[in-house]
């Protein structure tokens, strides 16, 4: 497990997945614990798809592969590049077992700073291949909520108008619930997570808050990048997760051809992007 601390924040990350596993500041655990009684993961990184694919496969060039939900990287050690107290450098490269279900050759880089109460994460994804790559890529991190996820408000920087996206199984089904028809607040229930995640679309919002209405302690997440966030918690589980993602379920009916996947970036060969977001513990 690497350490950073930057005086405020103390960080444990796992070299498997470069996963954030736990977050302190004065003396608080800020992050969901991993208790597989409701999930074992706390923040793991979504990479080549997010979420799932029809039957757990794609095509690309005629030909078909299969994809585990959310990617495989989550699961994979990653080499520890750098660290210092207040940052950490983890590189995972393709290999032949990953050739084997995303055949293009890339880098993976993840870096944590520590900035007072932030931790900025950065997310290098390098195409090695010679023709263009297509992945998409996302962030699951869960925030703690021991009082229960019906304390708390997500707040958005703007106002909103909230389609969540209904699932078929692993895909959206092409159906909406509205959910907020107007605002900037909604207060979490139990009761919309009974099927799945909200997923949303198209939101104007490059910043969340998950606030506890009743101490005021607030988790920022900033988003600049996307488009796509979703929130997710089992029911009765004592966390919620904000996931900003550049990327998007399959939808029910699509082609299955990677290339033509809603969300997907199309990377050129040998070219070097770079995805980030920010999450402040006030």
């Amino acid at each position: 497990m690497i350490i950073l601390n930057n005086g405020t924040l103390e960080v444990q990350i796992d070299k498997i997945g470069a996963e954030i596993r736990k977050v302190t500041k004065d003396g608080k655990d800020r992050m969901w614990s991993g208790n597989p009684e409701h999930w074992a993961g706390v923040a793991p990184l979504l990479f080549p798809i997010c979420s799932g694919l029809p039957d757990d496969k794609y095509t690309y060039n005629g030909e078909t592969y299969e994809m585990p939900k959310h990617g495989f990287i989550r699961k994979l050690p990653f080499e520890v590049e750098a660290t210092a107290d207040d940052t950490a450098s983890f590189l995972f490269a393709s290999n032949e077992e990953t050739l084997k279900i995303f055949p293009w050759k890339f880098e993976l880089r993840i870096k944590y700073t520590l900035i007072r109460e932030k931790i900025k994460v950065e997310y290098f994804v390098l195409n090695k291949s010679d023709d263009t790559m297509y992945y998409s890529i996302g962030s699951h991190e869960g925030y703690d909520c021991p009082e229960g996820i019906e304390d708390y408000d997500v707040v958005f920087e703007k106002e909103e108008v909230l389609e969540n996206c209904l699932l078929d199984g692993a895909v959206l089904s092409g159906k909406t619930q509205p959910i907020l028809t107007s605002g900037n607040v909604l207060s979490l229930k139990e009761d919309y997570f009974m099927l799945d995640a909200l997923i949303f679309k198209n939101i104007k919002s490059r910043k969340a808050s998950l606030v506890n209405r009743k101490t005021g302690q607030t988790t920022n997440v900033l988003f600049p990048e996307c488009e796509y966030l979703l929130l997710w918690h089992p029911v009765g589980a004592p966390f919620m997760c904000i996931e900003p993602w550049q990327g998007i379920c399959s939808t029910k009916g699509d082609s299955g051809d990677i290339t033509e996947k809603e969300g997907i970036i199309a990377l050129p060969s040998k070219v070097e992007k770079v995805h980030t977001h920010v999450i402040e513990f006030k």
